[in-house]
Order: structure tokens, then C-alpha cells, then sequence
């Protein structure tokens, strides 16, 4: 998908800024100490490999010395890493989606395994997952997305560009991002602006893609136009709907919406609600070409 938008360098603003953000440097740091000393951490070289045989896999993780930490074994017939090509028209508009606080190692393995057997465009997962899924889908062409400053997009602006970083480097290549609700709605336009833009600057300057959640269940018709206009003179590569944790998730008339508003130049993706192939289509025939679902596999059966 990358490919498909013009991913654009905008420059950064103005020096009068809220905060501190030196784009020569990537990370929002004071100095370089802090980067080395977050990068130096042992658990930075960690590496997962996966093998299965006889009914079994077991999945292994080392440290950056070749040290065992952790031994996960799954039955196969609960966990069969394969890449069984399923066809289903709507899988490459699909991100296979696991959010939920409680998931567990077993269930983010059977969200990659599904990934792989249904070709999915992407697993989408928090960013603890995100070093654990890039290893399950080395090779697949599966992406893995993760999201940032989810699920309020309370957090400051430098915490969701080095929570952004550290998932790229985790093997991340989709970042979701969340805006900041509430400085939208007291109408701090330019905190939202900046908000967008160092997150937006950090992913693309490792050549990643930038979705930005606008959650549209809490916006007036006139906030969701701003959001819009603000993620995409920022250079954000899709807007999209919802995190599917607030009061309401993706709706039809909000993708039209989003679709008219950011035109051909960037991708729409719906998200929040989207448990079966009619709304999946639904969604797609109103502008949408990126869906985040969780009932992906319901989906591709139908």
C-alpha cells in the first residue's frame, strides 16, 4: 500500500512549538545518551524462533547473547503456522485485529497464523506483540501494525512519536495513531496539528506508514472535516474512523464523509463494528480500502 500515496516529507513548524522535537535527531530527546541508553537494553537483540513438529511448536526467545528467556510450546491443531492460500476477495483490505488488554501469547500466535492462511493485509496489535508477530509473519508479506497513544490519544506528543519509534524498530511497518480528542474539541487546532505532525515525521522518516484514528463517535460533523484536514496536511497516509473503544465504531456515512474529504490522495480505513461481509463491503463501496476488523476469518468465510 505504500506505494500508493505520496508519502511527503512536509517541513517541520515553527520554532515557537509546545515542545521540543528535532527531526535530524528521530527520537524526542534531549540528547543522544537517552537513545543509546533506551537502545543498549539487552532485551533490543531479543530474536524469536519459531519451529513445529510432530502435533508441536515451539516458539523460543533469546537475548541479545544468545540466552534463552522464554519457551512457549502449542499444539498444532490449537496453533498451525501455515500459509495455506484461502481465497476471499476481501482479505487484502483486511487488518486482522487483536487489541484487547487480556490477549494472551497463545491468541496473538493464532491472530499471525490466520493472518498468514487468509492473506490478510495486516495484523494489527499493541506494540508488546509487535516484535513477537513480525517474527510470525517473516516472509508471509503480512504487515504488522500497531497502534499509539491508544486508546484515549491523551498522551503528550513525544510519547506517541518514541512509542511509534520503538515499534518500527520492533519490526512494525503500520502505525495507527490516535489524535488528541480533547485538544480537538476545545478547538487547539495547532496542538492537534503538531500532535499529527511528529508522529507523522517519525514514522515516515523509517519509511513506514501513518494511519491517523480520529474517532469519529465523539465528533461533530465539523470536528471530523477538521481532523481530516489536519492528518492530511500533515502528510498522514489514511485517516481512520474509530479505535473500536469508545461509544461507537465505523458507520457508512462517516467513511463517505472522510472519503470526500480527504479525496484520492490519501486511504480511509473503517474500523470499530465490522463483523461481517455485508458491512464489510458496505464499507468499502462507501470509500473505504483499509478495514480493521477482528472477525476477519467470519468474514472471509461467508
Amino acid at each position: 500500500m505504500k506505494d500508493d500515496f505520496d508519502l511527503r516529507k512536509n517541513s517541520h513548524l515553527d520554532d515557537d512549538s509546545d515542545f521540543d522535537f528535532d527531526p535530524e535527531n528521530e527520537l524526542p530527546f534531549d540528547d543522544d545518551d537517552d537513545y543509546e541508553e533506551y537502545w543498549d537494553d539487552d532485551d533490543d537483540d531479543m530474536e524469536v524462533i519459531v519451529d513445529s513438529a510432530e502435533g508441536l511448536q515451539v516458539a523460543t526467545t533469546f537475548d541479545g547473547e544468545g540466552n534463552v528467556i522464554d519457551v512457549t510450546v502449542t499444539p498444532e491443531e490449537d496453533i498451525d503456522i501455515s500459509d495455506a492460500d484461502v481465497t476471499c476477495p476481501l482479505n487484502s483490505f483486511i487488518d486482522h485485529t487483536l487489541l484487547k488488554a487480556d490477549a494472551t501469547v497463545e491468541q496473538i500466535t493464532k491472530l499471525c497464523q490466520e493472518a498468514r492462511e487468509y492473506r490478510f493485509a495486516s495484523v494489527c496489535v499493541n506494540s508488546c506483540w509487535v516484535r513477537l508477530c513480525s517474527e510470525l509473519l517473516r516472509g508471509s508479506g503480512v504487515a504488522v501494525c500497531t497502534v499509539v497513544g491508544f486508546p484515549l490519544g491523551a498522551m503528550i506528543p513525544e510519547a506517541k512519536a518514541f512509542e511509534a519509534e520503538a515499534a518500527i524498530e520492533n519490526g512494525a511497518t503500520e502505525i495507527d495513531m490516535v489524535i488528541n480528542v480533547g485538544a480537538l474539541k476545545s478547538q487547539d487546532y495547532r496542538m492537534v496539528a503538531k500532535d499529527i505532525q511528529v508522529v507523522c515525521d517519525a514514522v515516515h522518516q523509517h519509511g513506514a506508514i501513518l494511519k491517523v484514528i480520529i474517532e469519529a463517535c465523539l465528533l461533530t460533523k465539523e470536528e471530523k472535516v477538521i481532523a481530516c484536514l489536519l492528518a492530511k496536511n500533515a502528510g498522514a497516509d489514511y485517516v481512520k474512523t474509530s479505535t473500536g473503544f469508545s461509544t461507537g465504531g465505523a458507520t457508512v456515512e462517516d467513511v463517505k464523509l472522510m472519503r470526500s474529504i480527504v479525496g484520492d490522495e490519501m486511504g480511509v480505513k473503517a474500523a470499530g463494528g465490522i463483523r461481517d461481509k455485508e458491512t464489510a463491503e458496505a464499507m468499502l463501496d462507501a470509500g473505504a480500502d483499509r478495514l480493521g476488523a477482528s472477525a476477519g476469518v467470519q468474514i472471509c468465510k461467508k
